[in-house]
């Protein structure tokens, strides 16, 4: 733009144009920041269970041995639960907030692509399920690695940490805040799989 016509354009114009532009910037920075990962199901005090572009389900070594994890939080899977069937809504998914899918659901490091899957939900949305057991995040666990629910008889029925192999762990296992796990004993294949 040449000098005179950039004097007839008025000063707050002038100005407006690189400060909107910044606010826009700052604006998709800050939402993509604050907002990592988003879910339909997520109950207040759990994590997020979801990355932007989808759902990714990884391994993770911990002191009971090596268990699935959503964006480094641990996942559970319910001895209640069916084949394929959430017995768990409304307390039960406050307390333990399902893994809801969110665009494609991916297999990360050590996880058999084959084994993961998805399951309708009764309030609207899809459960990603591995080995058919439908997943869970415990609203507890408040970082990353975190094994806070394993072993816990909520609802009636007990919670375990899942294998890569699709079983559950059935041995303790113990986080700390950091993620890193500091007690345990060894995996075992219990549960339905």
């Amino acid at each position: 733009m040449s000098k005179s016509l950039l004097a007839r354009v008025p000063v707050p114009v002038r100005l407006g144009v690189p400060v909107a532009a910044a606010g826009l910037l700052a604006a998709a920075c800050g939402s993509a920041a604050a907002s990592p990962s988003s879910s339909g199901s997520q109950s207040s005090g759990s994590q997020s269970s979801t990355p932007a572009a989808g759902t990714m389900i990884a391994s993770h070594s911990g002191s009971g041995g090596t268990f699935l994890t959503d964006s480094g939080h641990t996942v559970y899977l319910w001895d209640a639960d069916g084949m394929n069937k959430s017995n768990c809504s409304g307390a039960c998914a406050a307390t333990w907030p399902p893994v809801m899918a969110s665009g494609k659901v991916t297999p990360g490091h050590g996880v058999k692509p084959s084994d993961l899957g998805t399951i309708a939900r009764s309030g609207g949305g899809k459960q990603v399920t591995y080995n058919g057991h439908p997943l869970y995040f415990f609203a507890g666990d408040s970082g990353p690695g975190q094994t806070n629910g394993q072993g816990s008889d909520n609802f009636g029925a007990k919670w375990w940490l899942v294998a890569p192999s699709g079983t559950a762990i059935t041995a303790s296992d113990t986080a700390s805040p950091g993620g890193s796990t500091s007690t345990g004993g060894s995996s075992t294949g219990g549960g339905w799989g």
